[in-house]
């Protein structure tokens, strides 16, 4: 298994969105942390040889750092058509041995059907903008159908909701860790050139 250091390098050359759009929360995942979370997923067997899905995979970090961990497949589902023709630009930068499919969907409305193991790997939504709160539990709410098990990215202070979540639909938080995500400026209301967020990762097994 390669190392989590050599996996967000090989991850550097993932282009970020072109015209990112505020309402979706369109901030692109640090290499690192992607590769910091699928290594974990990896470790725990829960990316090779299985079915990976991105929901949300914006220009497609998550999805590209799970498909060069040897999974049987990859799916990544986003809306924006522009960020997923800059996501299969990526693809042929970081040149994944493992099959990558590319959909346009809502994620919260997932045009999949997955017969097969699954693992959700994804960095949803916050909430952070108005009229978009809670939008991470309508992805959870994704994953939990789709897949047995998740890892999903989530805003500092989240452990009681996603727990409860989790609970109420019959899974269980296994693990969880904090982490910094870094925002670099990208929209009008920025006045920093970048701020590091703290955020929380968490591993869910779905029953």
């Amino acid at each position: 298994m390669a190392t989590k250091r050599s996996l967000a390098a090989k991850l550097g050359v993932v282009a970020g969105f072109e015209r990112p759009d505020a309402a979706l929360e369109q901030y692109p995942t640090p290499p690192e942390l992607a590769a910091h979370v699928v290594h974990l997923a990896d470790l725990h067997g829960d990316v090779e040889g299985r079915t990976v899905i991105d929901l949300g995979a914006g220009t497609g970090m998550f999805a590209l750092a799970a498909a060069l961990r040897g999974p049987a497949r990859v799916v990544g589902l986003e809306l924006d058509g522009d960020a997923l023709s800059v996501a299969r630009a990526n693809e042929r930068r970081v040149a994944a041995s493992a099959p990558v499919h590319w959909v346009r969907g809502d994620a919260t409305r997932p045009p999949l059907a997955v017969a097969e193991p699954a693992t959700v790997v994804m960095n949803p939504p916050f909430g952070a903008q108005d009229g978009n709160r809670n939008a991470d539990r309508a992805f959870l709410a994704t994953a939990s159908d789709l897949a047995q098990v998740s890892y999903s990215v989530h805003n500092a202070g989240s452990r009681e909701f996603v727990e409860a979540f989790a609970a109420d639909e019959g899974g269980e938080v296994t693990h969880a860790f904090a982490a910094e995500f870094r925002i670099e400026a990208q929209f009008d209301h920025h006045t920093d050139e970048a701020r590091d967020v703290d955020t929380e990762v968490y591993r869910i097994e779905w029953a």
